[in-house]
């Protein structure tokens, strides 16, 4: 849930790749934030986890 809300929220910095331990597409974020185009990928990956369950999300990502 909350790498879905900072997917949302905070999506032209790539928070939410940072959160998730993916600091190098985090970087890719930040170096293309003038542009919309991290803004409308967060934004999908935002639904995207939003719509998964638990334990896809678990599976993908290994968090605890």
């Amino acid at each position: 849930m909350t790498a879905a809300l900072l997917a949302i929220f905070l999506v032209g910095i790539g928070a939410h790749r940072f959160y998730l331990g993916k600091t190098g597409s985090g970087v890719v974020y930040l170096l293309f934030c003038w542009t919309f185009i991290p803004l409308v990928v967060g934004l999908i990956e935002g639904l995207v986890y939003l719509g998964m369950s638990d334990q896809a999300f678990e599976r993908k990502f290994g968090t605890t």
